[in-house]
């Protein structure tokens, strides 16, 4: 199946419903006091909540019931050896709770990230923020959009703008790197957010620039890489997209503009 028809026969509307399933397991974690306060850490020492863990089974069994022969890559099931998936031209790149410091914190700062990649690059993402009720999509075929859950989606693009700069900067890995790249831009103000909201804020021209200095993981990037390269913008690592399903799962520093 080329990309083209994989594009024909996903279904958008699934992609939205299971990333709201996803969220409503991570509110009902996040709602209750007896649940938040269950963290536990990972090897790397990032928190590991139960929220985590029940959006990832939601997705993952919503995923492998529609599209049995597309494999997944979730943040929280990514043991699958490279000898295995190195053979892979499509496959799931999913993050079932971004932003794990900013759930934490409490500040509402989290997402739900579902992306379809394709010959190592993102087409198809979706990210919802479950306390706004919020979603952002796209894909190559159909363009981006920002949808509320009570209201009708509307289509969104980038800035296009070169001067007089709106930033992102991330809520939890601000660095001295990341402010030197940033100051040889026309940049008028800074805002912040965390987790793949950033890319969002992008997309919809709320914000024109993003830059990312030390790792990040795929599944971190990929669903607002589709989102934003649907909205006309760009992530680039040096004079190139970010790729996907590499021998090692981290990505470089990386730029996202929307001009």
């Amino acid at each position: 199946m080329n990309e083209q028809e994989l594009l024909q026969n996903t279904d958008m509307q699934f992609l939205v419903e299971t990333a709201k399933m996803a969220g409503d397991a991570i509110m009902e974690v996040y709602s209750r006091k007896d649940l938040f306060d269950r963290v536990d850490y990972k090897t790397d020492d990032s928190p590991l909540t139960l929220a985590d863990q029940r959006s990832h089974e939601v997705i993952k069994k919503r995923l492998e019931e529609k599209y049995p022969r597309i494999p997944v890559i979730s943040e929280e099931g990514k043991e699958i050896p490279y000898e295995t998936r190195k053979e892979w031209m499509a496959f799931w790149c999913v993050d079932p709770l971004d932003g794990t410091k900013e759930f934490i914190k409490r500040n509402g700062e989290f997402t739900v990230n579902i992306a379809l990649v394709y010959d190592q690059q993102p087409i198809l993402g979706v990210i919802y923020i479950p306390e706004a009720g919020l979603f952002y999509y796209g894909s190559k075929k159909e363009g981006a959009f920002k949808k509320a859950t009570d209201s009708e989606a509307e289509k969104i693009k980038v800035s296009g703008k070169k001067e007089d700069l709106t930033a992102v900067q991330s809520r939890s890995h601000t660095s001295e790197e990341e402010m030197d790249i940033l100051r040889s831009f026309s940049i008028k103000q800074y805002v912040t957010t965390g987790s793949s909201i950033k890319f969002c804020l992008v997309a919809d021209s709320t914000a024109d620039l993003y830059y990312r200095h030390g790792p990040t993981m795929e599944w971190d990037t990929a669903a607002g890489q589709a989102i934003l390269e649907a909205a006309g913008g760009k992530v680039l690592s040096g004079a190139q997209p970010l790729r996907y399903n590499k021998e090692v799962l981290r990505n470089e520093s990386f730029i996202c503009r929307g001009f």
